[in-house]
């Protein structure tokens, strides 16, 4: 409900829990303050998706059913939410390219492929191995099974393997400096949006006497949060290019 406030919401599906409770629990997911009384319809959509899954986590299912649920997030909230899956004691079936998140939360994966879905033996690590080692029978043109192959094949398959791994390290470092890069800036601006929330949730802020810095900040919080959002974007196409690239 895009009239409604994050509070608001979150009251409609907790009814005779204590305000303060329930603003707590949103604190956890950055709606503090003037954010969590606000209404949604201007938040970004980030922001509403974070909102949507700070509402489904308070309800306790059994069941999630998330696809690429980090998209549109910040840093914190990225980390924040690899927390709370990590610690959810119900079912958790997920698609992403979010490694860190795999990782943390994962128990089993299911290998997608050559028409069919199968249980895989095995962590990230070995995935990556296993697509190198297909991509390479591939373009060698071998059909077995590569522990199947005889010792010729075995050493033109290793030599093509150390080579593609070269190649995709050359193809990696250049992205890995930019997003690096955004990074650090997205951090310091995070800071700074951080600092002017706080400064917007005060109450003396909104003093006769303070109009001036009012605007001012109003403004650069507003600025903030639309760069903020361009640089998430752009650290998304980067990661996805990056991802493409392993």
């Amino acid at each position: 409900r895009e009239d409604r406030s994050p509070l608001q919401q979150l009251v409609a599906i907790a009814p005779g829990v204590r305000e303060q409770d329930l603003r707590d629990f949103l604190g956890s997911f950055n709606f503090r303050g003037e954010m969590a009384l606000s209404p949604v319809g201007p938040f970004s959509g980030g922001e509403k998706a974070r909102l949507a899954l700070a509402l489904i986590i308070w309800q306790r299912p059994n069941l999630l059913l998330l696809d690429e649920p980090t998209n549109h997030l910040d840093l914190d909230m990225r980390e924040a939410l690899t927390v709370a899956l990590a610690q959810f004691e119900g079912t958790l079936i997920l698609v992403s390219h979010d490694r860190h998140l795999l990782r943390a939360c994962a128990d089993e994966f299911l290998l997608v492929g050559q028409g069919k879905v199968t249980p895989f033996d095995g962590d990230l690590d070995e995935y990556r191995s296993w697509l190198l080692k297909n991509a390479a029978a591939r373009r060698a043109g071998l059909n077995a099974p590569p522990e199947k192959t005889d010792a010729g094949n075995r050493k033109e398959q290793r030599r093509e393997e150390a080579q593609e791994r070269q190649r995709l390290a050359e193809l990696r470092k250049p992205l890995q400096r930019e997003i690096a890069a955004l990074e650090k800036r997205m951090e310091k601006l995070n800071a700074e949006k951080q600092r002017l929330d706080t400064l917007l949730a005060d109450e003396n802020t909104y003093r006769e006497n303070n109009k001036n810095l009012l605007t001012d900040s109003l403004r650069k919080q507003a600025e903030a949060k639309l760069e903020l959002e361009k640089m998430e974007a752009e650290w998304l196409e980067k990661q996805s290019a990056l991802e493409a690239v392993s």
